[in-house]
Formats: C-alpha cells, structure tokens, sequence
C-alpha cells in the first residue's frame, strides 16, 4: 500500500492522540468518519499501525533514573549473541535493547527508581547475563527529546 497525504496526517495524528475518535480524526485530516475508518483499518491491516499503547508518567511509578548500559560480550558469535539475547528479554528493568555496531555490542535501556534501585538491578538482572565481558552505565540527567516517531516520516503532512 502506497501511503498518501491523507494516510501521513492520519498516522502523525495518531502518534499524538491514538485515542482520538474516527469524527475527531476525520475532522483534523478532511475525511468522513467512514472513509477516516476504512483508512485507519487499511493502515492496521498493512501493518503501519501495530499496536495502540498508553504512553505513561513513570515518574508516578516511582521510575525517576534513565540507565544507558553499554555491553560488550567476551565474543561475538552467533551463539554468545543468542544466549546474550534469550536473557536479556527476561530482565524486567530493561525496556530496550539494540544490537550496536561498533565498540560496545549491545545498548540497554534501564529505568530504575535511583541509583541505588539500579545497583540492585546491576546485581540481579546485569550481572547475570551470559557472555558478558564489560558494562559501562550512564544516567541519563535529563530527557529533552522522547517521540515515538520522527516527525520527518510525516514529511508535509504535519506542516
């Protein structure tokens, strides 16, 4: 499916609002409700739409500390990355994990409740993890920028 104008305000309005109605969707980008419906289905269908998600204060959680922890494992192959991987999705602080090109293998995203939360979590969740030859932790001090989609992907349609 080629996206269109209509499509792009369609998905930069949903990144804002994704409990927005069809009539209020329908209104902001120029359709009927019923075209708006069929579009947004369309776009789920075709998978540009995967999930709805709430994006929640994890301050009000008690979630205050950001933690980029760069790993690097003892070994690069395929079965040190897999065992590293099996593992690291069953850390439950950790909300992101990339597998990184150059120096460090891998970037986590850890939130804690403060430092101390994450020397717990660098004891029990970290540390334990297969394969693993460094750990170097940053906190974060302060977030400046947090979307969940650039808004270059919009292109015109968000101007």
């Amino acid at each position: 499916m080629a996206l269109d104008r209509k499509d792009l305000a369609i998905l930069a309005e949903l990144t804002t609002n994704a409990r927005a109605s069809h009539t209020e969707l329908a209104n902001k980008v120029g359709l009927s409700s019923t075209a708006l419906a069929r579009r947004q289905k369309a776009l789920e269908d075709d998978g540009y739409i995967q999930a709805y998600q709430a994006a929640l204060d994890l301050n009000q959680f008690g979630l205050t500390t950001t933690v980029l922890v760069r790993i690097a494992l003892e070994s690069q192959s395929d079965e040190a990355l897999k065992a590293f991987e099996a593992e690291v999705v069953k850390c439950p602080s950790v909300v992101r994990c990339f597998l990184m090109s150059g120096t460090d293998d891998y970037i986590l995203i850890v939130l804690a409740r403060d430092i101390q939360d994450f020397e717990r979590i660098h004891r029990t969740e970290l540390s334990r993890l297969p394969r693993v030859a460094r750990v170097q932790s940053s906190f974060a001090l302060r977030e400046i920028v947090n979307r969940a989609v650039p808004t270059v992907v919009f292109g015109e349609a968000k101007r």
